[in-house]
């Protein structure tokens, strides 16, 4: 659970708005689980206009081949190019410190032909100049049969740890294309570093068939293309909620304690003053899609990353994210998965991790208003009465012998069942 700068932030991210997304992170949300703060991408990117745009941007990076913070965006990494004292700001908040990265090495350096730190090889040794990431150019992939790869990779692991970064989102590497030989090189290189970093890959959509290899390697990975606020796309690019139903579908039951299908970003709130994708606004979705949206990714137990704008919350934003009943859903249920799925209705069940009750989530993802009338055996469910509390709205409603509900369109209803008999 955490805050990543892009949704609402694009790559005009600085020191200041990162440290004051942090304090008011762990002032009004670490208590509820919160606590990584990751900065996505363009932090080494000099020279970028008001809105963040790179067509005239200068790299910082260093002596071997490295990106390192911008100096004026980033003041406390000072002379020595280092994040380190941002991470320990965060890391006093009682918060972790996250960055986000293109997979392989810069161009740059490989046009530079710097050398790979704690290696006896250059960066031309490394690349694969064939290799471009199709919407990002500022780096080339990597070679894995050369052992400067590996060598590369590693000297970033041990920078991040020196850094004392905690989470580690490395785009391009999950989809379009899967680059599996990549991951398990990063992956080792954390694994030499000495220090625990979360790898987080991205984009997806995640191939199913790769799920034991990025399970083996990663503790986080894409199910789709980006989600932003939209309700539903026919596109690649962007994703939205209704989309993600039968993406969640296919991935259930495939999580386990540190190693998550990964859902997106929360695009909720406040996208600005710079969002990642479009203009600045605030979120588009309706409070019923929002509802849906948080959750579809609780049942499911998605890691949750906002990416709206944690300055500029409204109540009803805050409530979303401070809603405890429904983050101990996402944190602390199982067998997570659907049991009902219509064109208009799904219905998905989990239990707590101890006890006899159960989750029911009900979503209508049609654009009418739908009423659903289910037994609960068929959701699976063998008492013939469960007594119902919305853990949305904080309501016991009392005994049901079924469930029974009219659900208003891209709405949801998230229960907590409890059994009457003994």
């Amino acid at each position: 659970m955490g805050w990543n700068s892009w949704d609402s932030y694009g790559r005009t991210l600085n020191e200041e708005s990162i440290k004051a997304s942090a304090k008011w992170m762990a002032q009004h949300l670490k208590r509820f689980g919160w606590e990584y703060v990751v900065v996505d991408e363009g932090w080494y990117l000099a020279n970028l206009d008001a809105k963040g745009n790179d067509e005239q941007t200068r790299f910082e990076i260093d002596a071997y081949g490295r990106y390192v913070p911008v100096p004026v965006r980033f003041p406390s990494a000072g002379k020595d190019f280092t994040f380190r004292p941002l991470a320990d700001y965060l890391h006093s908040l009682g918060l972790k410190f996250g960055i986000h990265i293109i997979r392989g090495i810069p161009r740059e350096a490989v046009t530079r032909n710097l050398s790979i730190a704690g290696s006896s090889f250059h960066a031309a040794d490394a690349a694969d100049t064939s290799d471009v990431c199709p919407w990002n150019a500022y780096n080339y992939g990597l070679n894995p049969s050369h052992p400067a790869a590996q060598a590369y990779y590693d000297s970033l692991a041990r920078q991040y740890a020196a850094w004392a970064v905690d989470f580690i989102k490395v785009d391009c590497i999950s989809d379009h294309p899967y680059k599996g030989a990549e991951i398990r090189m990063f992956s080792e290189a954390i694994a030499k570093s000495g220090r625990s970093m979360v790898l987080s890959l991205s984009p997806g959509p995640t191939a199913i068939d790769k799920r034991d290899e990025v399970s083996k390697f990663a503790q986080m990975w894409r199910i789709s293309d980006d989600v932003w606020d939209v309700w539903y796309s026919s596109k690649d690019f962007p994703q939205g909620v209704k989309n993600q139903f039968p993406r969640a579908a296919k991935w259930a039951g495939v999580a386990q304690p540190g190693h998550w299908p990964d859902a997106d970003m929360l695009p909720l709130g406040s996208l600005r003053p710079a969002a990642g994708w479009g203009e600045p606004r605030e979120t588009r979705l309706t409070h019923d899609e929002q509802r849906t949206l948080l959750t579809l990714w609780s049942i499911f137990r998605s890691p949750l990353i906002m990416g709206g704008n944690l300055l500029r919350s409204d109540a009803w934003t805050t409530s979303l994210l401070t809603n405890a009943e429904v983050i101990a859903v996402d944190q602390h249920s199982t067998e997570n998965h659907p049991v009902i799925t219509t064109d208009s209705i799904v219905i998905w069940t989990a239990r707590p991790q101890s006890g006899r009750d159960s989750y029911v989530a009900v979503f209508n993802i049609s654009d009418t208003a739908q009423t659903v009338h289910y037994a609960w055996s068929d959701l699976g469910l063998s008492a013939p009465s469960y007594r119902l509390r919305d853990l949305w709205t904080h309501t016991d409603i009392g005994s049901a012998t079924a469930v029974e509900i009219t659900v208003p369109p891209h709405a949801s209803v998230l229960y907590r069942a409890a059994p009457n008999h003994p």
